[in-house]
Protein backbone atom coordinates (compact mmCIF):
# COMPACT_ATOMS: atom_id res chain seq x y z
CA UNK A 1 0.00 0.00 0.00
CA UNK A 2 1.42 3.52 -0.88
CA UNK A 3 2.21 5.62 1.47
CA UNK A 4 -0.34 8.30 1.06
CA UNK A 5 -1.91 11.72 2.79
CA UNK A 6 -5.53 11.73 1.64
CA UNK A 7 -7.62 13.07 3.78
CA UNK A 8 -9.44 11.41 6.39
CA UNK A 9 -12.81 11.51 4.68
CA UNK A 10 -10.99 9.90 1.31
CA UNK A 11 -9.35 7.08 3.51
CA UNK A 12 -13.11 6.95 5.04
CA UNK A 13 -14.47 5.73 1.88
CA UNK A 14 -12.48 2.56 1.79
CA UNK A 15 -14.61 1.33 4.32
CA UNK A 16 -17.92 0.72 5.76
CA UNK A 17 -17.25 0.28 9.16
CA UNK A 18 -18.70 2.72 11.56
CA UNK A 19 -15.49 2.64 14.74
CA UNK A 20 -12.95 5.11 12.99
CA UNK A 21 -9.28 3.91 13.93
CA UNK A 22 -6.39 6.36 13.64
CA UNK A 23 -3.07 4.74 13.19
CA UNK A 24 0.18 6.92 13.26
CA UNK A 25 2.70 5.08 12.04
CA UNK A 26 5.28 5.54 9.16
CA UNK A 27 6.01 1.96 8.65
CA UNK A 28 4.55 0.31 5.25
CA UNK A 29 4.54 -2.92 6.25
CA UNK A 30 2.74 -2.95 9.43
CA UNK A 31 -0.08 -0.42 7.94
CA UNK A 32 -1.05 -2.69 5.33
CA UNK A 33 -0.98 -5.68 7.71
CA UNK A 34 -3.31 -3.57 10.19
CA UNK A 35 -5.35 -1.91 7.43
CA UNK A 36 -5.98 -5.76 6.27
CA UNK A 37 -6.87 -6.70 9.76
CA UNK A 38 -8.79 -3.44 10.90
CA UNK A 39 -10.84 -3.33 7.43
CA UNK A 40 -11.94 -6.65 7.14
CA UNK A 41 -13.76 -6.35 11.40
CA UNK A 42 -15.38 -3.52 9.60
CA UNK A 43 -13.46 -0.85 11.28
CA UNK A 44 -12.69 2.47 9.53
CA UNK A 45 -8.96 2.98 9.24
CA UNK A 46 -7.22 6.84 8.55
CA UNK A 47 -3.71 6.92 8.52
CA UNK A 48 -1.21 9.40 9.83
CA UNK A 49 2.11 8.56 8.69
CA UNK A 50 3.69 11.80 11.19
CA UNK A 51 3.32 12.76 14.65
CA UNK A 52 2.07 16.56 13.84
CA UNK A 53 -0.05 14.97 11.03
CA UNK A 54 -1.57 12.36 13.72
CA UNK A 55 -2.38 14.96 16.03
CA UNK A 56 -4.00 17.14 13.49
CA UNK A 57 -6.03 14.31 12.41
CA UNK A 58 -7.42 13.67 15.87
CA UNK A 59 -8.97 17.08 16.16
CA UNK A 60 -10.37 16.79 12.55
CA UNK A 61 -11.44 13.74 12.11
CA UNK A 62 -12.18 12.45 16.01
CA UNK A 63 -11.18 8.71 15.58
CA UNK A 64 -12.89 6.21 18.26
CA UNK A 65 -9.07 5.00 19.15
CA UNK A 66 -5.76 5.99 18.16
CA UNK A 67 -2.93 3.28 17.38
CA UNK A 68 0.32 5.02 17.69
CA UNK A 69 3.76 3.83 16.89
CA UNK A 70 6.56 5.37 19.19
CA UNK A 71 9.18 5.56 16.40
CA UNK A 72 7.93 8.44 13.96
CA UNK A 73 9.82 10.53 11.83
CA UNK A 74 9.19 14.15 13.39
CA UNK A 75 8.47 13.33 17.07
CA UNK A 76 8.34 10.62 19.75
CA UNK A 77 4.97 8.89 20.28
CA UNK A 78 5.58 9.51 24.02
CA UNK A 79 5.23 13.41 22.99
CA UNK A 80 2.48 12.81 21.04
CA UNK A 81 0.70 10.46 24.07
CA UNK A 82 1.31 13.53 26.12
CA UNK A 83 -0.03 16.34 24.01
CA UNK A 84 -3.11 14.43 23.50
CA UNK A 85 -3.79 13.94 27.14
CA UNK A 86 -4.01 17.49 27.65
CA UNK A 87 -7.00 18.02 24.99
CA UNK A 88 -8.65 14.28 24.37
CA UNK A 89 -9.60 11.48 26.19
CA UNK A 90 -9.34 9.70 22.86
CA UNK A 91 -8.00 5.82 23.41
CA UNK A 92 -4.55 5.15 22.75
CA UNK A 93 -2.99 1.58 21.91
CA UNK A 94 0.82 1.82 21.36
CA UNK A 95 2.37 -0.21 18.61
CA UNK A 96 5.78 -0.39 18.74
CA UNK A 97 9.44 -2.71 18.45
CA UNK A 98 10.61 -0.99 21.81
CA UNK A 99 10.49 -4.10 24.26
CA UNK A 100 12.02 -1.62 27.05
CA UNK A 101 9.89 -1.50 30.11
CA UNK A 102 10.93 2.44 30.86
CA UNK A 103 9.11 2.84 27.24
CA UNK A 104 6.25 1.11 28.59
CA UNK A 105 5.35 2.48 32.10
CA UNK A 106 5.81 5.99 30.61
CA UNK A 107 3.31 5.28 27.57
CA UNK A 108 1.08 4.18 30.19
CA UNK A 109 1.46 6.92 33.05
CA UNK A 110 0.81 9.46 30.37
CA UNK A 111 -2.03 7.90 29.12
CA UNK A 112 -2.03 5.45 27.19
CA UNK A 113 -4.42 2.55 27.54
CA UNK A 114 -2.63 -0.65 26.39
CA UNK A 115 0.95 -1.13 24.85
CA UNK A 116 1.52 -4.02 22.28
CA UNK A 117 5.36 -5.21 21.25
CA UNK A 118 5.62 -5.79 17.53
CA UNK A 119 5.80 -7.84 16.22
CA UNK A 120 1.88 -8.54 17.09
CA UNK A 121 -1.35 -11.07 16.27
CA UNK A 122 -3.99 -9.35 14.82
CA UNK A 123 -6.21 -11.54 16.91
CA UNK A 124 -4.72 -10.02 19.90
CA UNK A 125 -4.83 -6.59 18.44
CA UNK A 126 -8.25 -6.54 17.89
CA UNK A 127 -9.20 -7.89 21.76
CA UNK A 128 -6.88 -5.02 23.39
CA UNK A 129 -8.80 -2.57 20.68
CA UNK A 130 -12.40 -3.71 21.92
CA UNK A 131 -11.14 -3.23 25.52
CA UNK A 132 -10.25 -0.19 25.04
CA UNK A 133 -13.34 1.10 23.45
CA UNK A 134 -15.28 -0.99 25.97
CA UNK A 135 -14.01 1.20 28.66
CA UNK A 136 -14.16 4.46 27.14
CA UNK A 137 -17.75 3.69 26.77
CA UNK A 138 -17.96 3.01 30.11
CA UNK A 139 -16.25 5.71 31.36
CA UNK A 140 -18.19 8.15 29.20
CA UNK A 141 -21.30 7.07 30.58
CA UNK A 142 -19.93 7.34 34.29
CA UNK A 143 -20.32 3.78 34.78
CA UNK A 144 -23.80 4.12 35.62
CA UNK A 145 -24.96 0.59 34.58
CA UNK A 146 -21.76 -0.76 33.93
CA UNK A 147 -19.84 -0.19 36.73
CA UNK A 148 -23.01 -2.54 39.34
CA UNK A 149 -21.46 -5.47 38.68
CA UNK A 150 -18.09 -6.86 36.29
CA UNK A 151 -17.88 -10.47 35.87
CA UNK A 152 -15.48 -12.23 34.26
CA UNK A 153 -15.62 -16.16 33.68
CA UNK A 154 -15.89 -17.34 37.61
CA UNK A 155 -14.92 -13.81 39.09
CA UNK A 156 -18.08 -11.56 40.20
CA UNK A 157 -17.89 -8.22 41.71
CA UNK A 158 -20.79 -6.54 43.08
CA UNK A 159 -19.28 -2.55 43.74
CA UNK A 160 -22.52 -1.86 45.27
CA UNK A 161 -22.10 -4.39 48.14
CA UNK A 162 -18.47 -4.58 48.04
CA UNK A 163 -19.07 -8.42 47.83
CA UNK A 164 -16.50 -10.63 45.87
CA UNK A 165 -17.78 -14.15 44.11
CA UNK A 166 -15.69 -16.75 42.84
CA UNK A 167 -17.87 -19.58 41.21
CA UNK A 168 -21.09 -18.25 43.36
CA UNK A 169 -18.62 -18.74 46.41
CA UNK A 170 -18.17 -15.55 48.38
CA UNK A 171 -14.64 -14.37 49.34
CA UNK A 172 -13.76 -12.11 52.26
CA UNK A 173 -11.60 -9.05 51.45
CA UNK A 174 -9.86 -6.65 53.55
CA UNK A 175 -11.09 -3.08 52.48
CA UNK A 176 -7.54 -2.77 50.72
CA UNK A 177 -7.50 -5.70 48.98
CA UNK A 178 -11.04 -5.12 47.74
CA UNK A 179 -9.58 -1.38 46.47
CA UNK A 180 -6.64 -3.27 44.60
CA UNK A 181 -9.57 -5.37 42.90
CA UNK A 182 -12.04 -2.93 42.38
CA UNK A 183 -9.11 -0.45 40.73
CA UNK A 184 -7.81 -3.37 38.96
CA UNK A 185 -11.79 -4.45 37.61
CA UNK A 186 -12.49 -0.88 36.68
CA UNK A 187 -9.40 -0.97 33.92
CA UNK A 188 -10.19 -4.36 33.13
CA UNK A 189 -8.01 -6.20 30.07
CA UNK A 190 -5.54 -3.04 30.53
CA UNK A 191 -2.38 -3.02 31.68
CA UNK A 192 -2.29 -0.51 35.19
CA UNK A 193 1.52 0.15 35.98
CA UNK A 194 2.71 -0.38 39.32
CA UNK A 195 2.81 3.22 40.15
CA UNK A 196 -0.36 3.81 38.97
CA UNK A 197 -2.34 1.23 41.43
CA UNK A 198 0.08 2.33 44.50
CA UNK A 199 -0.90 5.91 44.21
CA UNK A 200 -4.95 5.19 43.52
CA UNK A 201 -5.02 2.81 46.86
CA UNK A 202 -2.53 4.54 48.99
CA UNK A 203 -1.66 7.92 47.78
CA UNK A 204 1.50 9.10 46.32
CA UNK A 205 3.55 8.96 49.05
CA UNK A 206 3.84 4.93 47.71
CA UNK A 207 5.05 5.39 44.55
CA UNK A 208 8.09 3.47 44.57
CA UNK A 209 6.76 0.66 46.90
CA UNK A 210 6.41 -1.80 44.55
CA UNK A 211 7.24 -4.96 47.53
CA UNK A 212 4.19 -3.91 49.19
CA UNK A 213 2.05 -3.90 46.18
CA UNK A 214 3.03 -7.54 45.41
CA UNK A 215 2.57 -8.51 48.97
CA UNK A 216 -1.67 -7.92 48.64
CA UNK A 217 -1.41 -9.47 44.85
CA UNK A 218 -0.18 -12.06 46.31
CA UNK A 219 -2.94 -12.06 48.91
CA UNK A 220 -5.78 -11.43 46.29
CA UNK A 221 -4.52 -14.30 44.70
CA UNK A 222 -4.59 -17.03 46.86
CA UNK A 223 -8.21 -15.57 48.18
CA UNK A 224 -9.56 -15.53 44.18
CA UNK A 225 -7.33 -17.66 42.09
CA UNK A 226 -8.28 -21.67 41.87
CA UNK A 227 -4.25 -22.28 41.29
CA UNK A 228 -2.61 -18.61 42.92
CA UNK A 229 0.59 -20.25 40.80
CA UNK A 230 -1.08 -20.04 37.61
CA UNK A 231 -3.14 -16.82 37.64
CA UNK A 232 -6.66 -17.13 35.97
CA UNK A 233 -7.85 -13.70 36.28
CA UNK A 234 -5.19 -11.15 37.58
CA UNK A 235 -2.32 -11.24 35.26
CA UNK A 236 1.34 -9.91 35.82
CA UNK A 237 2.86 -7.90 33.20
CA UNK A 238 6.46 -8.18 34.01
CA UNK A 239 8.40 -5.35 35.48
CA UNK A 240 5.37 -2.99 34.44
CA UNK A 241 2.26 -3.81 36.54
CA UNK A 242 -0.97 -6.16 36.26
CA UNK A 243 -4.19 -6.44 34.10
CA UNK A 244 -7.48 -8.11 35.56
CA UNK A 245 -8.87 -10.19 32.63
CA UNK A 246 -11.25 -8.81 30.66
CA UNK A 247 -15.19 -10.13 30.63
CA UNK A 248 -15.31 -12.89 27.80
Amino acid sequence: MPNDERSPEAQESASAGHVRVLVIDDEPEIRRAVQLGLTSSDFTVAWAPTGQRGLEMVAQWHPDIVLLDLSLPDMDGIEVTRSLRTWSAVPIVILSVRSGDADKIAALELGADDYLTKPFSMGELLARIRVALRHAAHTATGGTDASARFVTDGLALDFARRQVRVDAREVHLTPTEYEVLKYLAMHAGQVVTHRTLLRAVWGPSYDDEVHYLRVFIGQLRRKIEPEASRPRYLLTEPGIGYRLRSPD
